[in-house]
């Protein structure tokens, strides 16, 4: 469909606002603003939702191994010699054998549950996610094998800081003449580290490998083997691969097992927010070609004289068809601005909306995350605004074809 500078010229002055017509003009003014809130919030909502899965997958994978290997309650036996095959399997970065157990944190008359890992300080501080985020005190005390490290939100509702002590109970006792007494050693905290995720922060505590099996009784013993790839999405061959190595008692947990169900729901909310908010331009549309159908009614007589004037059909059509696509164009380009800025700026609208309203309205209890993401993909931008334009420059084909097939005569016998 090519346009001429007279078509244009008809388009962008029907557009235009006269006081007989003004009605109208607000139609196509309320159609432009949903199309252009339509178009940024699928954009907004669409980033916010990658950029959360991305965020939480980062933060799981950087805290957990991709490939687990659980023992017997009786722990693994010559643990080194099964790491060592492991390290040989095509694929694997890093080998992290370890105690994982759960134990309750006390601290005068506080107490709370925690899980506690137990690992060589050497393997924790390759994990650059802890590593990089010890906000305070050192991880130098931890490499030395002095001292635990804490997650700060934990260390905090507990009233702790590094230099002082976190009592540590577990719930396998010792028996005594007088029967079960529960398990108690103190450490000294050598440092807290803030990751960004509030499960992480608020519930872990490591402690040096030694200090581990000493404390939960597994002497030269682990109870599980982590495994890093370098492709998170091979952990089915690699865990193929590991399972010739160990027994069969051994369970092997992947990543995408233990968090199936997490990671679909977030697709599942992705998708139907997708759907939901495309209403919004749906309806926007609607009120285009409502707005079109008025215009067309309210112009018959100016068809009727360009028709008799030699005007074709095609023309009418044109010039129709333009002034209705106009409206979602500047919508959909206004709406990919307003979408793009919003994104690229969304921690500090934060921090505006949360000073304004004077509550948190991202709430790391409920979101898990400290800070709201964004991860914009180009793709899906081009998705967004190919799915508005089309819905836009349909819109108003319909009331465009009915200008054109007006009836100069009839049009000027009812005016």
């Amino acid at each position: 469909m090519v346009f001429g500078a007279f078509e244009r010229m008809m388009a962008l002055r029907y557009l235009r606002s006269r006081r007989q017509e003004s009605f109208i003009s607000v139609i196509a003014a309320f159609s432009l603003l949903g199309i252009a809130l339509g178009v940024a919030t699928l954009i907004i909502v669409m980033a916010v939702m990658n950029g959360f899965r991305q965020e939480l997958l980062g933060r799981i994978l950087g805290i957990n191994g991709h490939l687990t290997v659980y023992g017997t309650t009786d722990g693994i036996e010559h643990y080194q010699d099964l790491a060592g095959q492991l390290r040989q399997i095509a694929g694997v970065d890093l080998v992290v054998p370890q105690i994982q157990e759960q134990a309750i944190v006390t601290a005068g008359e506080k107490a709370r549950g925690a899980v506690v890992r137990g690992l060589d300080p050497a393997d924790l501080l390759q994990r650059k996610l802890i590593a990089d985020n010890v906000v305070e005190g050192s991880a130098e005390r931890f490499r030395q094998g002095d001292g635990i490290l804490v997650g700060q939100r934990l260390a905090q509702a507990m009233g702790r800081y590094p230099g002082t002590d976190l009592s540590l109970l577990s719930p396998q006792g010792n028996t005594t003449a007088i029967g079960t007494l529960p398990r108690v050693k103190s450490y000294t905290i050598a440092g807290t580290f803030d990751v960004g995720m509030y499960e992480y922060d608020s519930s872990f505590v490591y402690l040096p490998l030694e200090q581990a099996q000493l404390f939960f009784r597994l002497k030269e013993r682990v109870n599980a083997i982590e495994l890093f790839l370098a492709n998170p999405d091979e952990v089915r061959r690699v865990a193929a691969e590991v399972s010739q190595f160990v027994p069969s008692n051994y369970r092997i947990v992947d990543w995408q097992r233990a968090n199936s169900s997490f990671f679909n729901a977030i697709q599942v909310e992705r998708n139907v927010m997708f759907l939901i908010l495309s209403l919004i331009i749906l309806v926007a549309a609607f009120n285009i070609l409502s707005g079109q159908y008025m215009l067309v009614k309210g112009k018959g007589r100016d068809i009727a004289i360009l028709r008799t004037m030699g005007a074709r059909r095609g023309l009418i059509l044109r010039v129709f068809f333009m002034s209705g696509a106009a409206i979602g164009l500047i919508g959909t380009l206004a709406g990919v601005l307003l979408g793009v800025l919003f994104t690229d700026h969304i921690t500090t609208i934060q921090g505006w909306v949360e000073a304004a309203v004077g509550t948190n309205v991202f709430d790391p209890e409920i979101y898990f995350l400290t800070n709201l993401p964004a991860d914009r993909d180009p793709m899906e931008v081009i998705q967004v605004v190919a799915m508005a334009l089309g819905i836009s420059f349909l819109a108003p084909l319909l009331p465009a074809w009915q200008a054109a097939r007006l009836d100069p005569v009839e049009a000027l016998r009812y005016e």
